[in-house]
């Protein structure tokens, strides 16, 4: 028998069917299907339950800083900032065991619990109900984008606004022209033995990667270098930075010159430990042995101011726990990330004026164990400047006790 010849009708609906299969093939947008709007609901019955021990805080709002380190009002800030990166890039596989898509906001709050806890990935994800490949995958989405949406929040101060920072400096520690203080920490990792090496190493045999940061009055970081190996000494890595390569351009550091009462010129200046070089931008404390009563004077308020730094990465290691734990054969060109975006989000904090709870920053150094290496190199016109402001400091407690 003859086949069977095809009508018209036949073949306009076999195009129609053929069309409505190509149109059904095309990939929605992400947040065109349900996605879970009560995963805060679901979270905080699962993880808020009243444990012998347990330091969850009772009340919610609170409840939410504890595991996220932000306010509600914060986080909704930083769900914006990441919305249309998360959104635009279909993600493969973030589904929960409903057949919901993960909504930004349970995204970016497994990638807040990651970074803030410090726990394993399978530990987030369970107590979010995904799996570890969706927590491991989340965070890296999360970081490539506030890396790139955040960047504003940490940036060099222009002229108006470092004015304002020298001003609380010289009302705090009666520092004039000073603009920050500068500090660095250790990033402990666990490397491969086929990667290690003696660069890794720090002098307290861990490997390490080094974070440097210089800090404002409000202990927000105006500048930041991290990646260099933990073996480096800190004014090796200073030394590295464009930071140094400005200031010794001139194109850094380089605003208005105050002269003091008693005499003497001021350039700006930010202040660092004892590991430092002494040098015209960057001022560094008396050593101990035979102080007069001027540089003892003086050491107290360096000391005072240089502490900003010290608390800042207390905090940063403290609310994003990440980094103060042994990171676990990390991705050497990844960790930098992690990194930065941990000083990120440490800015946003303070940017909102979030108040962290009391729990929060470490109650130790942010590198303990690790002790001072001294630089010896001192500039001419750095020690010049120092014995300036010893005098100048000097003069004013004198005048302040004849009073």
């Amino acid at each position: 028998m003859a086949p069977h010849k095809k009508s018209k009708k036949s073949k306009r609906e076999l195009k129609k069917l053929k069309k409505r299969k190509s149109i059904s093939t095309v990939v929605p947008p992400v947040e065109s299907k349900p996605t879970e709007s009560d995963w805060w609901d679901t979270f905080w019955r699962k993880n808020s339950s009243s444990t012998p021990g347990s330091l969850v805080p009772s009340d919610e709002a609170e409840g939410f800083k504890h595991f996220f380190r932000v306010s509600k009002n914060t986080f909704e800030y930083i769900c914006s900032l990441v919305r249309e990166d998360l959104i635009s890039r279909p993600p493969s596989g973030l589904i929960n065991i409903e057949g919901r898509l993960l909504s930004v906001e349970k995204q970016v709050a497994i990638a807040l619990r990651r970074l803030a806890s410090g726990e394993s990935q399978v530990s987030v994800g369970a107590s979010f109900g995904v799996g570890q490949s969706t927590v491991s995958q989340v965070t890296w989405r999360f970081i490539e984008a506030l890396e790139e949406r955040a960047k504003h929040h940490l940036k060099w101060p222009d002229s108006n606004r470092m004015e304002e920072v020298k001003s609380k400096f010289e009302v705090s520690f009666g520092m004039p022209n000073c603009c920050g203080a500068i500090d660095a920490t250790h990033i402990i990792m666990t490397l491969p033995a086929v990667q290690t090496s003696d660069d890794w190493c720090d002098p307290e045999n861990n490997y390490s990667m080094l974070l440097q940061g210089i800090v404002d009055h409000e202990m927000r970081f105006l500048d930041i270098v991290t990646g260099w190996p933990g073996g480096m000494t800190v004014s090796r890595v200073l030394k590295c930075t464009g930071f140094s390569k400005l200031c010794e351009g001139g194109e850094r550091l380089n605003g208005s010159v105050r002269t003091l009462p008693g005499g003497g010129d001021i350039r700006e200046f930010i202040v660092g430990g004892v590991g430092y070089p002494l040098l015209p931008w960057l001022i560094t404390p008396y050593d101990s042995n035979g102080l007069s009563a001027s540089m003892s004077t003086f050491n107290a308020l360096h000391e005072a101011a240089r502490l900003l730094a010290v608390r800042a990465f207390s905090r940063v290691k403290g609310s994003w726990r990440i980094l103060n734990k042994v990171m676990w054969r990390p991705d050497k060109r990844k960790l930098p990330s992690i990194i930065l975006v941990c000083c990120l989000l440490h800015n946003i904090v303070v940017d909102c004026g979030d108040n962290l709870l009391p729990d929060v920053a470490l109650s130790g150094h942010h590198d303990p164990g690790y002790g001072e290496e001294y630089c010896k190199q001192v500039d001419p016109l750095g020690r010049t400047m120092r014995d300036n402001l010893a005098k100048f400091f000097h003069q004013g407690k004198e005048k302040a006790v004849s009073k």
